[in-house]
């Protein structure tokens, strides 16, 4: 179930289900918009109080305008949504740090102003209602997970504090998480794994539902690929499963994760595992010809493999909860089976480049002929320059159909795209002057910054690492990623909500040196349902870091020529900031004119979504 509609007369709402999130698009033809103040949302969980969703944003003077006293200003009902689609995320103001799961009701209802630009009352008779279920995505035998990956964010700021800790400042390997790590401005008090609860969302929970499956059951066998490895809880659950002799690890050892000393994290854990190891337990260090970059983990019981979870996932801090990032879990022999042959092809050949390059697992390609899971095609790396090129080539050939399509659209998150010696990389980062496609892309290292300009149909191309961001009131500041990265997904979307709609995703950073020097892998999957969930967290990430770069002050945000100039020069002073920046809502109807000019990236985004 990709999506849910509701219409009245010519006004329109359509929820799309997510990865435990909806996409809400709204619609309604050009007499509708006249006056029109924005749209109010209230969220029904089934058997839960009902909330109207948050704006972030509110008039410049709320007593001008119809407000309900027993809701802030900020509320929806009292200041409407000024966007034709709006992403809710459960958990991210309302109903704490462990929301609920389970059938929404959204009720939909269009606000207009009278004649003295004031907001009228809601009126009930316009509004729409949408059912649609909030919960994990599972669609058959396969499951998703996504971290929250928003540290840079309001959400983050308000539940946890703005210098709130990831980790302790010790640099002890297996610190407890229970541990208390901070307070926020409410003076409430959380742990570590509160935190990491947060963060992690539902790709946290496949990572650990797996690993406690196989430390519950003594009959099960883990064999595990693993890049970056220092996530403590994880780390002690697979300890403990080395001590009943039934898992198997190959993990990296380029310089990120060993030195002679013994003090990476990667190598210290390799010390606790050798201690605790029994039986067939087993650990290898390497790295093929440049990184062992997998990360995998391979389920087995006497029958053989029968369940794997990969993904762009790191097991790690950074990867669980500060990334952005995604894993997949495939609970169907069929896919363990192909990825527990690339573990013992790996394991035998001593992760040896030339040795796997020439096995069938990198000069072929695995496809699954299941009904259990939708259509989907895996290649292995490292590949030979022959090989590789067809990959990536044909990632591209896919990428550039978007052009003959009437609404193609190419949406995409991926951690670096400046390299520049990958096809992929190439036209990731010329798509958006491609005006026939609707593009929308976040790249930690694009080779340029493309923020949305008024009355242009160009793309999006925005950056996870905005330099040096001064929010304007009624914003709180957000902390940074400093040296590591927010945008760790490699994912392309190409054909949101067509028949032909496939997701590219997996640990491959779909460059040319990865792909023939990095152990890694490649999931092609050819279905609308996931191809939506990768849709929206794409959505919500390019939305989210479009506002944050444009409120750069320093680096490739600022610089960017596409950087809106009302930003350049701002006052100091944060109230003459606020009123400079205009960052409140509109009390006319101009900020619906871009939605319903055919030369405007909204009008695009308006027909594509709602």
């Amino acid at each position: 179930m990709a999506s849910m509609r509701g219409c009245k007369g010519s006004f329109s709402v359509t929820a799309y289900a997510g990865d435990a999130k909806t996409l809400l698009a709204f619609n309604l033809d050009k007499a509708g918009a006249n006056n029109l103040g924005g749209f109010t949302i209230k969220c029904s969980p089934d058997d839960q109080p009902t909330y109207y969703l948050y704006n972030e944003l509110q008039f410049p003077v709320p007593a001008n305008h119809t407000q309900d006293p027993n809701e802030p200003p900020n509320s929806s009902i009292n200041a409407p949504i000024q966007k034709f689609r709006w992403i809710h995320v459960p958990g991210s103001v309302h109903q704490g740090l462990k929301p609920f799961f389970g059938k929404y009701t959204y009720t939909v209802t269009p606000r207009y102003f009278g004649a003295n630009k004031s907001l009228l009352p809601l009126n009930p008779s316009l509004s729409v209602s949408v059912d649609i279920d909030v919960v994990p995505f599972v669609k058959g035998n396969l499951r998703l997970g996504f971290t929250r990956g928003f540290t840079q964010s309001q959400a983050f700021v308000h539940h946890f504090g703005k210098n709130a800790l990831i980790r302790p400042k010790t640099d002890e390997l297996l610190f407890n998480t229970s541990q208390q790590s901070g307070t926020n401005a409410q003076g409430h008090s959380f742990t570590f794994v509160d935190e990491y609860e947060w963060l992690g969302y539902t790709a946290r929970e496949c990572i650990f539902d797996l690993l406690n499956e196989v430390i519950q059951n003594t009959s099960l066998h883990l064999d595990m690929f693993a890049y970056d490895l220092n996530e403590p809880d994880l780390m002690n659950i697979v300890l403990e499963i080395a001590k009943q002799g039934r898992v198997r690890i190959i993990l990296d050892n380029a310089l990120l994760h060993h030195n002679a000393q013994g003090t990476k994290a990667e190598d210290q854990f390799e010390n606790e595992f050798r201690k605790v190891m029994n039986g067939s337990a087993a650990i290898l260090r390497g790295k093929f010809g440049r990184y062992a970059h997998n990360k995998v983990l391979i389920v087995s019981n006497a029958q053989g493999p029968f369940k794997v979870l990969t993904g762009s996932t790191n097991f790690s801090v950074t990867g669980i909860y500060v990334n952005s990032n995604h894993v997949l879990v495939f609970d169907t022999d069929e896919i363990a089976k192909a990825y527990s042959k690339a573990f013992d092809e790996s394991w035998d050949d001593n992760l040896s480049v030339i040795d796997f390059r020439n096995s069938t697992l990198a000069t072929g390609k695995f496809t699954s002929s299941g009904a259990s899971i939708p259509p989907i095609t895996i290649t292995f790396s490292p590949h030979s320059a022959t090989d590789r090129a067809k990959v990536l080539d044909g990632v591209v050939k896919r990428i550039s159909a978007e052009g003959t399509k009437t609404r193609g659209s190419v949406l995409f998150a991926v951690m670096e795209i400046d390299n520049g010696t990958s096809p992929v990389y190439q036209i990731l980062n010329d798509i958006h002057q491609n005006t026939s496609i609707f593009s929308f892309g976040i790249s930690d290292g694009p080779k340029g910054i493309y923020l949305y300009k008024r009355g242009t149909k160009n793309g999006l191309l925005v950056s996870g690492k905005p330099a040096a961001t001064v929010l304007p009131p009624p914003f709180d500041q957000v902390p940074g990623v400093g040296l590591g990265h927010q945008v760790h997904h490699k994912f392309v979307v190409c054909g949101f909500n067509q028949p032909d709609a496939v997701v590219y995703c997996g640990s491959s950073n779909l460059a040319v040196g990865g792909e023939e020097k990095n152990g890694d892998n490649l999931l092609e999957i050819r279905d609308i349902d996931v191809a939506t969930v990768f849709t929206i967290e794409a959505l919500s990430l390019i939305d989210h870091f479009n506002f944050l770069d444009k409120c750069a002050t320093g680096g490739k945000g600022s610089s960017s020529q596409q950087v809106s100039a009302n930003l350049k020069g701002t006052p100091a002073s944060p109230k003459l900031a606020a009123v400079s920046a205009g960052w409140f809502l509109f009390t006319n109807d101009k900020w619906t004119e871009p939605y319903f000019n055919c030369n405007d990236l909204k009008f695009a985004d308006r027909i594509l979504f709602g």
